[in-house]
């Protein structure tokens, strides 16, 4: 290399040009705002973690992190009543993620406004509202709590990126948004989010095993679940067992869940800690009219082999005890496996 009396700056590396860009865009765009419905939900995003950039030995400070980029969800035809997990998504969508300078409850009303919803709604949102400087949000998937007529749960299963001070955290919640449908179309009525609990601090070895196993994704609520100690061993053995034969992607475990059976005064195993739903298997999301319908009633089959007393799904199979297969409109987009321990 021919040396040169005063060095000049090596050019940015690429890794550090597209990192300041999809900042750039981010403050740009703010977060995931409604935007019109595409043809199939969008994936998780493609960033797992936020971008980090280092300038050390170049002699000027580092720059703050970017936060990942994240795409609007949005239902597909298939679904049951598109348009209600439309609106319940948007809304969280929109109090869950803002631009830098765009923080604070006063700010998550007027865009809460702008999606013609009751502003008093943001008082509801918990954790999906900090105090951090810039947030961006990616919904995992959002399936039914339960759906009828003029009433519907919709659960959104979500994760969170925080920017405060300069120093990126990654979290996330599920939030059961609760609807109601008039002539005008779907309203937001309330937003119950999940709350887990503190973690245990010596949980089981099976759920141990859950929280390592990459056959088993688990989005940031329900993993909660499982390190707080209040999930039946009996979930993770049957989520362990399944792992063995299919990749499988939680949307619910215990909280976020509706605490009754909807639209029922039964109550819902979930909550308990008896329970567990699966949205996506093997990369196959079970609302997917393109998913195997064989793949759907293997995966119930061997759910109810692994001590399900209660499997519900978008096939009604025949066989098992009384009972213990069934379908309806709120299991049309997951598969649901219940214990009575």
């Amino acid at each position: 290399m021919t040396r040169a009396r005063t060095p000049a700056a090596p050019p940015p590396g690429r890794r550090t040009v597209l990192a300041a860009l999809a900042g750039a865009a981010l403050g740009a765009a703010g977060c995931s705002g409604p935007t019109t419905p595409a043809t199939r939900p969008s994936p998780t995003p493609p960033h797992a973690h936020p971008s980090q950039r280092s300038t050390a030995g170049t002699g000027s400070p580092s720059p703050s992190p970017a936060l990942p980029r994240t795409t609007p969800w949005r239902p597909t035809s298939a679904e049951v009543q598109p348009a209600a997990k439309l609106r319940a998504v948007q809304l969280v969508e929109a109090i869950g993620a803002w631009a830098d300078g765009h923080g604070g409850a006063a700010a998550a009303r007027a865009r809460v406004a702008a999606l013609a919803l009751p502003t008093a709604l943001v008082g509801q949102a918990g954790p999906l509202l900090t105090t951090a400087d810039q947030a961006a949000l990616q919904v995992v998937d959002a399936q039914y709590g339960g759906i009828l007529s003029r009433s519907a749960s919709v659960l959104v299963v979500c994760r969170q990126w925080t920017r405060r001070a300069g120093t990126v955290s990654a979290g996330g919640t599920t939030v059961d948004v609760r609807l109601s449908r008039s002539g005008s179309g779907w309203t937001v009525d309330a937003l119950h989010p999940a709350h887990p609990g503190p973690a245990a601090r010596s949980p089981a070895p099976e759920i141990r095993s859950v929280l390592s196993d990459g056959r088993i994704v688990l989005p940031p609520a329900a993993a909660a679940d499982l390190r707080s100690g209040r999930v039946h061993t009996s979930v993770a053995k049957a989520m362990l067992a399944l792992a063995r034969s299919y990749r499988l992607e939680v949307s619910v475990v215990r909280s976020g869940h509706p605490l009754d059976v909807f639209g029922t005064s039964r109550p819902s195993d979930h909550p308990r800690g008896r329970a567990f739903d699966v949205w996506r298997i093997d990369g196959h999301a079970v609302v997917d009219p393109a998913t195997p319908r064989g793949l759907i009633e293997r995966f119930m089959r061997d759910a109810a082999a692994a001590g399900s007393y209660n499997v519900g799904g978008p096939v009604l199979l025949s066989g098992g005890s009384a009972g213990q297969f069934f379908s309806d409109a709120t299991h049309h987009d997951h598969v649901h496996i219940g214990f009575r321990t």
